[in-house]
């Protein structure tokens, strides 16, 4: 594993394996495999449940407050007839983490083979010196803090796993079990300062994210991947709060003109869930329609 990757300031060889299919299409499959997708009652991370889903994968949609995730949970096990669940869970609790993560792998089929850390909320107090400290907090505890929680418990089940290859149970994995993949929603933010809006926070919570998992990539060699997607500008409750003159200073510095879709994401974290990205670890997917292009 990790610890063993090293030899001094080098990486031993052969830490990693391939996957033996090589038809592309086929390393897109996640069926059998478990998935937790955290931020997931509406917006971006209800989509990727989806994506997941209909992939193959048995989902446990974790959500705070928001109870339509229960309804949308029916409904994805419905369309694309594999196990989904809504859980509600404090993400910005370490315990709380660790208790369902072990309860849905029980309770699932015995495994963990993909987590989506989605949560997040918005800097909403402009800027810095004006905002008030609690909410620096709130915002450093669900886009930052969280995501650490969530990746080292995941990191664990992976670490044992691959150890073991057995289930939570003792049973033999099927089919076995190769590398985790933590995917984290980090955004544009992270690599640049928005305008005219200021939210330093959030920017450096978001920075943080994508330095953390790239970290997470050299740690974890051998048993997990880590990625994360930074979207740009996309429809959804998160940018509830900004005026509809500062959305339109938003498009018009978007070269495709536009916010895009929860859909068009997709694609990004099905991507890096799935064996097709088994080569790619530490990466930031930005999807932005052009936005940090200028």
């Amino acid at each position: 594993m990790a610890d063993k990757a090293m030899n001094g300031g080098d990486f031993t060889l052969d830490n990693t394996t391939a996957p033996t299919i090589q038809r592309v299409l086929p390393l897109f499959s996640l069926r059998g495999r478990t998935a937790i997708v955290s931020g997931a009652g509406a917006g971006i991370g209800l989509g990727v449940a989806q994506a997941l889903a209909e992939a193959g994968a048995n989902v446990a949609i974790w959500y705070n407050s928001n109870k339509k995730a229960i309804e949308e949970a029916a409904k994805i096990e419905k369309e694309f007839g594999v196990k989904c669940q809504a859980y509600q869970v404090d993400v910005t609790s370490y315990d709380a983490i660790a208790v369902a993560v072990e309860s849905i792998i029980r309770e699932f089929n015995g495994r963990l083979d993909v987590f989506i850390a989605n949560s997040g909320i918005p800097w909403i107090q402009g800027p810095m010196l004006d905002g008030e400290l609690s909410h620096y907090k709130k915002v450093m505890d669900t886009d930052m803090d969280s995501v650490f929680y969530c990746a080292r418990v995941a990191g664990l089940h992976w670490r044992r796993q691959k150890q073991e290859q057995t289930t939570i149970d003792g049973n033999k994995l099927e089919p076995a079990f190769r590398e985790g993949s933590f995917v984290a929603t980090a955004s544009m933010s992270g690599s640049i300062v928005n305008i005219p809006q200021m939210q330093a926070a959030y920017n450096a919570a978001k920075a943080g994210v994508i330095h953390l998992c790239k970290s997470l990539a050299v740690e974890w060699v051998g048993f997990a991947r880590a990625n994360t997607v930074s979207p740009g500008y996309i429809a959804t409750e998160i940018s509830a709060f900004a005026p509809a003159d500062m959305k339109d200073i938003w498009r018009k510095k978007t070269p495709m003109g536009r916010e895009g879709e929860c859909h068009e994401l997709k694609g990004a974290f099905l991507y890096l869930a799935c064996d097709a990205s088994s080569y790619t670890t530490g990466a930031d997917l930005i999807v932005d329609g052009g936005f940090c292009l200028p």
